[in-house]
């Protein structure tokens, strides 16, 4: 992707995020940008939708998904105001986009009040799993719904 187009996408998105603030939503924005030339924005809905998954990336995934038909967005570009979260980076690894570029980072959220370090740290410092304990425990039939899809002959690989 060139400078200057990468530059103008973020200029935009920032510029729309500083406006759903405006709307009671949160300060980030993003934009979905499909190889076709589509575009789908999301903004932060997080507080408006009490979903705390409704962030800007997420919802412009959604979109971009829902549009096309598709969870695979593979050649699509997602442009994002602020550097995403761990669930957002993985929303965009789960729809196989290409690239994800961004605006300001973790540290100037941090400072807005938006302090997202601890997920951040739960991935990288084995010492902060304390967050969230995910353990794992064993049952007979843990493996019986994935033999199911693999029996399922008209699955959709995802």
């Amino acid at each position: 992707m060139d400078e200057e187009t990468v530059t103008t996408e973020l200029t935009a998105v920032v510029a729309r995020a500083e406006r759903n603030v405006v709307h009671d939503g949160g300060p980030f924005a993003a934009v979905v940008v499909l190889p076709d030339g589509r575009r789908f924005e999301g903004v932060n809905q997080v507080v408006p939708t009490s979903d705390p998954t409704a962030h800007a990336e997420v919802v412009a995934i959604r979109r971009a998904c829902a549009a096309t038909g598709s969870v695979a967005l593979e050649g699509a570009v997602v442009y994002a105001s602020c550097e995403p979260c761990p669930m957002c980076v993985a929303a965009a690894l789960w729809a196989r986009v290409d690239a994800v570029y961004y605006a300001a980072d973790r540290h100037d959220a941090a400072r807005a009040g938006f302090d997202d370090a601890a997920f951040h740290d739960y991935f990288t410092d084995p010492g902060r799993r304390e967050l969230l304990p995910v353990v794992r425990q064993p049952v007979p039939a843990a493996t019986r719904p994935f033999l199911a899809w693999q029996d399922k002959a008209d699955r959709t690989p995802y």
